[in-house]
This record gives C-alpha cells, structure tokens and sequence, in this order.
C-alpha cells in the first residue's frame, strides 16, 4: 500500500511510520556516533553497555522495574526481532500459542517459523477488550505459551490495570511463560500502561519487549530490546545471534541517550498524538465512518459499513484512486477470522496535523 500511495501521489495513512523524524539531538547524536566510530564495527551480542544501562534504568524509572543490564537485557533489530527471537527461543513444535487478534503481521509468521500452533483470543467492537473467561477456555495441555500486545496494534486498546492481574493469574495458575509486545508503551492518552512484569509472580516467567523506533520516531533505526531474568534472557540471546547477530550500532549509543530525555518529551509526545486521533476521529465520523477510538498506538479502526460499503479490502484498493488516500484493511489482521474485519480500515495518524487534515479532505468525498 506505500508504494501505491507513490504511484497515485496519495496521503500514506497506512503504513504506521511518523513523516516527521523525532528529537534533532537525538539524530545528533546518531551521527557523532558514527563520525567517532562507535559502533561502526560489531556492537557486543547483547548490546553496547551504554544502552543496556539506559533500557535498564528507564524500566526503573517509569514502573519502578529493577533489571541487571549485564543479564537481563537484551539488546535487538527492533521489537519485531526480539519477538521473534523470543518465540523462536522458548516454544517447540506442537505447542499452542494464545494470542490477541487481530494480529501484529509477524505474530503469525513467527508461530509458524516455530512450528507452534496459533490459537487465537479474538477482539471485537466496539471495545475491542479480551474476554477472560474466553481465554481461560483456550488453555489446554499443549498451551505454552501468551503472546500478549498491550497498547494494541492495530485496534488501540489498552489493558486495564484489572485485566493485566486478572491474566497474569491465569498464567501463573497455568504455568504458562508470557511475551509481552509493548512497543507503544508510552504512546497512550489518558489510559495507564500497566507492564506485565510489575505483577508479583510474573517475572520468571515474562519476557517484556520494547521498542525505539516508535517512543522516539525513529522507526529505521530498528533499536528494540527485551528485559526478563537471566535464564529467559539466554535463551533468546540465543536464538537471537543466529538472525541478525548484532545491528544498530551507532544507533544504540543516540538510543541510549534518548531514554534519558526528560518526561516532558513523553509527556509532550502523547499530548501531540492524542490531539492527532482527536482530529482524525472526528473528520472521520463526519465524514461517516464509525470510529473506534483507541486509547493507545497511533492507529484508529473504523468501520466503512455506514458509507454502505461491505468490503474493506476492496475499499482500500480503489481508495488512492477514489479519494487519494491509502489505508489498511483490518481483514489482514485476522488471520483466523477475517470476516470479523471485513468492514474495518484502520487509519495511521502518526504524521503532521497538516497532512491529516489534507487527507481528511480528501476523503469527503466519500460522504457527497
């Protein structure tokens, strides 16, 4: 869909990368890295100390989380290697896997690659929230594995402080290990990000994942890391120096200096954010989708039902043509039950106020 946005010259809210890069000090300092050839050789397999002790100290800061840099952290391309690299690491052939969906797109692939077995947890309108009771149904003698996102892509709902306890229970009480995908950590308006690891008794059994690229819109940079106890961090170290080995290596020393920006950037960056889904929630609605709003992510699901349309995919097909605008069709999400977002298009709104509002304009004439 990015390339037909650049065919047909049409606003790109499909893809979910920001149009404006983040922090110019931070940039700064990516390239000082490399002009004083830090990290323009092999970093170290777990990554560059400087950034180990950043990943460690925020998690200390922002959830009062104490994790030893030299054991516990692990350094990544990305949050979608260290995904994968964690399942790849702790499931087996024949283990099944609950999972949110619809899906990040890697999720199933990487269940795949692990010759595991996907079971999933499905969301549903308007609130998108998981059913516990569902859940705790799925479990059988083959469940291995919770692969859980929270802020969730692509719906935007945030787990709630009670929902959290309530799946971490059944977890411990299942014996169960537990991936947590908190790439949009700080990426939430009005809505608590509670991490899996703050609940008493989830530590030895969690690996918790972040990302970079999304917190500091830097999203080529590909800098991620995983946080869990030494044992758990092995094993995915392990898987990990036979994807990419290392990567990042300038960018891990700007990364580690970007953690230690003050709240007021996190602060600031979700107050621009959240003023960004206000916009495109409301230009949506009067044009006549049904919106979704999340509480998280820099995506909204809307269903297209109410312009009297009944496929998105085919929807987003002819929208660059119709309207000059790309979107995604949720359907791609779900994987098992795709009729469940055969009317959902998600929209990115991670870009400047004056292309979302070029692109709602555009996207009137569906209302005429």
């Amino acid at each position: 869909m990015s390339a037909r946005a650049l065919a047909t010259n049409s606003v790109n809210l499909g893809q979910g990368f920001p149009d404006v890069d983040g922090p110019p000090a931070i940039a700064r300092a990516a390239a000082d890295a490399v002009l004083a050839g830090h990290g323009n050789q092999y970093p170290p397999a777990i990554g560059i100390p400087e950034l180990r002790r950043a990943v460690a100290e925020h998690q200390r800061r922002f959830y009062g989380l104490g994790y030893d840099p030299d054991t516990e952290v692990l350094i990544t391309a990305g949050a979608t290697e260290a995904i994968a690299a964690s399942l790849l690491a702790l499931l087996e052939p024949g283990d099944e896997v609950i999972a949110f969906e619809p899906y990040y797109d890697s999720y199933v692939a990487n269940i795949a690659m692990a010759g595991a077995t996907r079971v999933p947890l499905t969301l549903r309108p308007p609130e998108f929230r998981p059913d516990l009771a569902r859940l705790e149904s799925l479990i059988t003698s083959k469940t291995r594995l919770l692969l859980l996102n929270s802020p969730h892509n692509p719906t935007g709902m945030v787990l709630t402080r009670a929902e959290t306890e309530a799946i971490a229970r059944i977890a411990i009480d299942n014996d169960l290990l537990v991936v947590t995908d908190e790439a949009y950590e700080h990426l939430t308006f009005g809505a608590e990000h509670v991490p899996f690891a703050t609940v008493e008794g989830m530590r030895g059994r969690l690996v918790s994942i972040g990302s970079a690229g999304k917190t500091f819109s830097f999203t080529g940079w590909k800098v991620g890391w995983a946080t869990a106890t030494p044992e758990l961090i092995a094993a995915v170290r392990t898987t990990k120096q036979f994807l990419t080995y290392v990567s990042s290596g300038p960018f891990q020393y700007a990364v580690a200096e970007a953690l230690g920006l003050p709240d007021s950037y996190y602060a600031e960056m979700a107050a621009d954010l959240r003023a960004k889904r206000d916009l495109m929630s409301a230009g949506l609605q009067e044009i006549g989708f049904r919106v979704y709003e999340p509480d998280g992510t820099y995506f909204i699901t809307t269903d297209i039902s109410p312009l009297g349309e009944q496929d998105a995919m085919e929807f987003c097909l002819g929208l660059p043509d119709r309207a000059g605008v790309v979107a995604i069709p949720s359907a791609v999400f779900y994987d098992d039950h795709p009729d469940e977002g055969r009317t959902m298009v998600r929209f990115a709104f991670c870009k400047r106020q004056e292309l979302l509002k070029e692109a709602l304009s555009r996207l009137s004439v569906l209302a005429r």
